[in-house]
């Protein structure tokens, strides 16, 4: 969950978003093909309706979830609603179900719709499916080019109808709706290849288009499956010590939520992380994992629900789907800042990863109320525990190096040099000028700490002893790093000359 002052670490993403007011209570949940630049929408227009505007103002922080295309998307939202009923969605809360699709158990099997899944004939259902028109696109498809009833055959026709061919389409087409796609697809591809070696070029043709067709329905939902299952799917990344992981939560075949958690790494900590979490947590039918557990704690879990617990680790298939699933979920959660601090260390030249950044801005309003600010950022993103700011005490208030001297020895030799850690990089809201001042005091003080200045007119980076700066591309993620650590700090210190400013005027 990040704030809303965050949003430029959304990923560029399909995915579904979740707005939160002060209460941490979800009061919407959208859709987007591009999360960052959708969610920034609602902050960057200035003509929403009346309602929107209102949503707006309740708006305190933000979640997402990455899907892996739009129609993932369409269905975890209607999820997530049914879920959360959001008050901002409320007018989605009675809307129908999606549609299944289904074969009748009759002799000749036909493809049909349904809003609901039938128990009382033991039929295999497949979905749900998003949109009306997805929906008939697909039968359409699966109808035209294999041959597949969806209505009911006059009895002529039931006649003429080789029914070993018939099931073995059919069987077919329930692979398809499986997500059984690869595979079917080399069979058929060999198949047509075959085809073509003795001139068969219509059988040939007709299979071409069959694989054509299958290509397109690639992009039904993955993380539903045609039967109902609770299943919790974990997966993690190990970072400097640390282990990232999210846990996703399945009712009934449908992606609910996710759960984020960050804790020291240490041998077995996985099965350390299951004990402690399932012992206040209801433990699902199935657990699905990217490393195998050992016998005697899966038969704990076991006893301790007192039901069979299916640990999967999947190698292939739509649980490996799922997973793979979590795994871009977990970069986009905890690593958008990492990567950028990556690229930073390598257009630096750094020999050091720059995890934790403190950047300086000097402001003040004519002279007056003069304060200096440090955003501190690890990892790549905020960590505004560590943002301080400081009243300049100099008397040449007026004077931004006299400012930027005072408040570097303030920071690296005063008492915040003993309570904060040192940051692998320091970065100077200004040009050469304000980059030596703060350079010469670091040398006074015997620190050898990486010190840049970004000069904001032309997006330059100056290096200290160095008048050449670095221009990088104005969409290097290092740079837009540099960019977000340099706009916090002026952010937070004009934040604070404001509360100056009005204290001064108002006298509270």
């Amino acid at each position: 969950m990040i704030p809303i002052t965050d949003i430029s670490f959304l990923p560029s993403s399909f995915g579904c978003y979740l707005f939160f007011d002060e209460n941490r209570k979800v009061i919407y949940v959208g859709k987007a093909k591009n999360l960052k630049k959708r969610v920034s929408s609602y902050f960057q227009k200035t003509n929403h309706d009346i309602k929107t505007q209102i949503l707006v103002s309740k708006i305190k922080s933000i979640d997402f979830v990455l899907t892996k295309n739009e129609v993932e998307a369409l269905v975890l939202e209607n999820n997530l609603i049914k879920k959360y009923y959001p008050y901002f969605n409320l007018d989605l809360k009675d809307s129908r179900r999606y549609a299944y699709l289904y074969f009748t158990n009759d002799k000749i099997p036909i493809l049909k719709v349904a809003r609901i899944r039938g128990k009382e004939r033991g039929e295999e259902y497949f979905g749900p499916f998003v949109s009306g028109i997805m929906r008939k696109t697909i039968m359409d498809s699966l109808s035209w080019h294999f041959k597949i009833f969806t209505y009911t055959p006059s009895a002529k026709v039931k006649k003429s109808i080789n029914l070993e061919d018939y099931w073995s389409r059919v069987n077919i087409v329930k692979r398809i709706l499986r997500g059984d796609t690869n595979r079917i697809i080399k069979e058929l591809t060999k198949k047509m290849v075959s085809a073509s070696k003795v001139n068969n070029f219509e059988y040939a043709l007709s299979l071409r288009n069959q694989i054509n067709a299958i290509k397109t329905l690639e992009e039904k939902q993955f993380a539903e499956v045609s039967k109902r299952v609770d299943a919790h799917v974990i997966n993690y990344k190990i970072f400097g010590g640390k282990v990232y992981l999210l846990l996703f939560n399945i009712r009934e075949g449908l992606v609910e939520e996710k759960q984020e958690f960050i804790f020291e790494e240490k041998e077995d900590f996985l099965e350390e992380f299951l004990l402690r979490f399932y012992d206040s947590t209801k433990i699902p039918d199935e657990i699905i994992l990217p490393k195998k557990l050992s016998p005697e704690f899966v038969e704990y879990l076991s006893k301790k629900e007192l039901k069979k617990i299916k640990v999967s680790v999947p190698k292939s298939g739509a649980k490996k789907e799922v997973l793979n699933f979590v795994e871009k979920n977990i970069t986009a959660t905890f690593f958008a800042g990492s990567e950028r601090v990556l690229e930073l260390q390598k257009a630096l030249n750094l020999e050091k990863i720059p995890r934790v950044i403190e950047c300086f801005d000097i402001s003040h309003l004519s002279g007056t109320n003069t304060v200096a600010s440090m955003s501190s950022f690890r990892d790549g993103l905020p960590d505004k525990s560590n943002y301080r700011k400081f009243k300049i005490r100099s008397d040449a208030k007026a004077d931004d190096l006299v400012a930027m001297e005072e408040v570097i020895k303030r920071r690296y030799s005063g008492s915040l040099s003993k309570t904060m850690k040192k940051p692998d990089l320091i970065v100077i809201d200004g040009g050469p000028t304000q980059l030596g001042v703060a350079y010469n005091v670091l040398n006074s003080l015997n620190l050898n700490i990486p010190i840049i200045s970004l000069a904001e007119q032309f997006e330059e980076i100056y290096f200290p002893n160095n008048s050449t700066p670095l221009k990088l591309n104005k969409k290097n993620k290092g740079l837009l790093l540099l960019q977000a650590v340099r706009d916090e700090a002026h952010r937070f210190g004009n934040v604070y000359r404001r509360v100056l400013k009005s204290k001064e005027v108002f006298g509270k």
